[in-house]
């Protein structure tokens, strides 16, 4: 063809790693998005709603300062520390169903978390500032870098740094993540809110959400590599 050798000059093998991540990133939320559907449809015998779950398994670890809040949207549901509220979405706050019931739980795990002072949540809360403003601001510093000083130019190191930053709060986000839904399926036995059958689809909706967050992990990394790959480690020919 006769723009070959255009598209030969115009070709980045690096837009693989891409892919790859935004592929792994849609099967994880097709994943969490099927599981939670599933058994949205099985309903608890305890005949709970997400919002009244919450509610009872905080008063069961003696927490009374934090609501219990509806939220509009799919799966929003999240845990907001400065304002001491768990927010439940709608497809939770009212649901009596298994899969709303674990979720409302972890959100709750969050909570526990915070009121023990568990350190990668202290951790993760630390880094998010820095996390933001990397991940925003490293490809602008490293384009600058390129234009200004070329390859080698020290904000496109700085820019790989910033870049690492949301790598890390990825990072840091799993154990947190993991550590919330371990203390809602013990704490929801405990409880008696969730029979042992109930507990089992608990676990498979909480583990498939735990996939998202593996998944935004592996395309953060992959994206940093691609970046490390273009601008890391070279230098302007003399």
């Amino acid at each position: 063809m006769y723009y070959g050798g255009m598209m030969g000059y115009y070709l980045d093998p690096t837009w693989i790693l891409v892919i790859i991540g935004a592929v792994l990133s849609m099967v994880a939320s097709a994943k969490v998005n099927s599981t939670f559907n599933k058994y949205s449809k099985v309903r608890s015998m305890s005949g709970m709603t997400g919002a009244e779950a919450a509610k009872r398994l905080l008063n069961s670890q003696g927490i009374y300062d934090v609501q219990v809040r509806s939220v509009s949207g799919q799966l929003t549901d999240h845990y907001d520390p400065r304002t001491k509220t768990v927010n439940l979405s709608d497809s939770v706050y009212g649901s009596t169903s298994v899969a709303a019931i674990g979720v409302a739980a972890h959100e709750c795990g969050h909570v526990m978390q915070d009121s023990t002072g568990y350190i990668p949540l202290k951790l993760r809360a630390a880094i998010v500032p820095a996390a933001n403003i990397g991940s925003k601001a490293a490809l602008p510093l490293i384009i600058l870098g390129v234009i200004i000083g070329g390859m080698g130019s020290p904000l496109v190191n700085i820019g790989l740094i910033l870049f690492s930053l949301a790598v890390l709060f990825q990072l840091v986000t799993l154990p947190v993540e993991f550590n919330a839904s371990s203390r809602a399926v013990t704490l929801l036995g405990q409880v008696g809110i969730l029979g042992d059958q109930e507990l089992g689809y608990t676990r498979k909706v909480l583990g498939a959400a735990a996939l998202t967050y593996v998944a935004a992990l592996a395309a953060t990394v992959l994206q940093l590599l691609r970046l490390v790959i273009l601008f890391g480690g070279r230098r302007n020919d003399d």
